[in-house]
């Protein structure tokens, strides 16, 4: 085996099993990665200089081909479920080997990055890759060694990824030929049978949520960040298509992070040096700064090119709905360097309530937010099914119930300790319906959605009057700079009133329906804060 690149002392791939490889290729930079990629014609130049690869059969994630080792160290403490599905040591074992003898002879790559932009909390990693564009996705998504942190790095956690193995379910305990497997005692993950470059990601959050809560008392937070002049920080939760991104980018505040944070008893970090974004229907005019960042060094997914030119065709989604891009998080303008903020004054639940039910800005008690941090809740609008005419609601624990090893209670408790100890505002914000449900009301305008956010920020909602929502409880306020006041009220933006009753009623008790799977774990001011029935439906 040939060793090229930068390979840190003492490094050896045969402590992961990994022996009689092709040549090993370390720590290469983002242009000799690219050159790999073309050359082995695994990916072209978009016109803007990115380099754009196919990620095959999977463009997304596969949550139930996700699976957790279960021995005596996850037995007791991992959430088992439909979200952490149980694997045998043994057949970890067996799907190691077998993806070690497969990777003999073959090329690899080698990139060694870190976790966790606090030092105090930093994991080093080693993603051992067989296509070149994987490891260039570590090295965009995590945190960048300097050459000298590189000479003697030593790794604790290590991620072989290779793609073109596809394991045999029946010989290897998975689902289907996809995997990815959590070692948490061997502190592994195996990912095979799959290109989807977000599995390796999502798979270092996962071991995130479930490391931090349980041993540094950190809470683990699948949301955006950013920091304004006074340094107060502000923090974004929100599932797809909810405005996360949209609403953290903001010219007058620095980005932490547009994904994953972690919240000590010092503050908010990064988890990533990078940002993994949505690009279909993308604009210049839409989101200037993710445009912007794609240039040379940065990886985009599975986009489709205008016919006969290298000039992506950003509304064609033939391939997926889901292409993506991945570029250093210092390809955006107006980062908070380090990727550190102080304890967060303000907190945004960015839910796209397509029923035109929830108010566009509510401010929650601690019970409130704890619960509809578990409910994690938003609703997509009714596609082209035949049949389908509502709009579909969605509910994800702690706003990315697929990356949680450990139950949601746990993070919510830890969210409302630290909601109490530093005071924090928390808001309920609707970018959904107004006037309306899909179909028949309109979406919120951005620019009050961006206005009612500002006001927060800026305190000037904490002296006005509030009203409270008959069903679900919640305080929204009467008044807002800049935001007509009849916006404020949902039900009386509503011309049948009758039906906004309804359709408020149908909502809480999909909300009940959903939070009835957690109701063992919470406690009784979790409990007090679920939507009430006013009315019969």
């Amino acid at each position: 085996m040939n060793e090229l690149g930068r390979k840190p002392k003492n490094a050896d791939l045969s402590r992961v099993g990994l022996s009689n490889l092709g040549d090993a290729y370390w720590n290469l930079e983002p242009a000799e990665l690219v050159e790999h990629a073309l050359l082995s014609e695994q990916g072209v130049f978009a016109d803007s200089g990115a380099l754009a690869i196919d990620t095959g059969e999977f463009t997304g994630r596969s949550p139930k081909d996700k699976f957790c080792v279960k021995d005596e160290k996850t037995t007791e403490t991992v959430w088992w479920g439909d979200v952490n599905f149980p694997f045998s040591p043994e057949n970890f074992d067996r799907l190691h080997d077998r993806m070690a003898a497969y990777l003999m002879g073959k090329d690899v790559y080698v990139k060694d990055a870190y976790a966790c932009a606090d030092p105090k909390y930093r994991l080093d990693l080693r993603v051992v890759a067989e296509h070149p564009a994987s490891a260039m996705f570590a090295g965009n998504m995590f945190l960048r060694p300097t050459t000298e942190e590189l000479k003697d790095f030593d790794p604790e956690w290590h991620i072989i990824c290779a793609p073109g193995f596809h394991a045999d379910p029946a010989k290897d305990g998975t689902r289907q030929h996809n995997f990815a497997v959590l070692n948490f005692t061997k502190k592994m993950i195996l990912i095979g049978g799959t290109g989807y470059t977000g599995e390796i990601k999502k798979g270092i959050f996962t071991v995130l949520n479930y490391v931090l809560p349980q041993e540094k008392n950190v809470l683990s937070m699948h949301c955006s960040a950013n920091i304004g002049k006074d340094n107060d920080t502000a923090v974004f939760f929100g599932l797809s298509g909810t405005g996360k991104t949209t609403l953290s980018a903001d010219p007058e505040r620095r980005l932490i992070g547009d994904d994953e944070h972690g919240w000590s008893d010092k503050g908010v970090f990064n988890f990533e040096g990078g940002c993994y974004a949505k690009c279909i229907d993308l604009s210049a005019e839409k989101e200037p700064q993710i445009w912007d960042a794609i240039k040379f060094g940065s990886i985009l997914e599975n986009i489709v090119f205008e016919e006969g030119s290298t000039k992506v065709d950003f509304t064609d989604s033939s391939k997926t709905e889901n292409t993506r891009v991945s570029y250093p998080i210092d390809y955006i303008d107006n980062i908070a360097v380090p990727s550190v903020g102080g304890h967060p004054t303000n907190i945004f639940f960015l839910t796209c309530d397509a029923y035109g039910v929830l108010p566009p800005i509510s401010k929650l008690t601690p019970g409130q937010a704890m619960y509809h941090f578990i409910s994690g809740y938003t609703a997509k609008v009714a596609g082209t099914e035949a049949g389908v005419t509502e709009p579909q609601s969605t509910f994800s624990a702690c706003f990315g119930k697929a990356f949680l090893p450990l139950h949601p209670t746990k993070y919510a408790g830890m969210l409302g300790e630290k909601m109490k100890q530093h005071n924090v505002r928390v808001w309920l914000i609707n970018t959904g319906w107004s006037g309306g449900s899909y179909g028949t009301g309109e979406r919120m305008k951005l620019k009050l959605t961006r206005a009612m956010i500002t006001a927060a920020l800026r305190g000037e909602l904490d002296n006005v009057e509030y009203k409270e929502h008959r069903v679900f409880g919640v305080n929204f306020p009467t008044t807002c700079p800049n935001v007509p006041p009849e916006v404020l009220d949902a039900r009386n933006t509503w011309k049948d009133t009758e039906a906004y009753d309804t359709t408020a009623e149908k909502l809480a008790k999909q909300f009940n329906d959903n939070f009835a799977k957690y109701k063992e774990g919470a406690s009784e001011e979790i409990l007090a804060a679920a939507p009430r029935s006013v009315a019969k439906v």
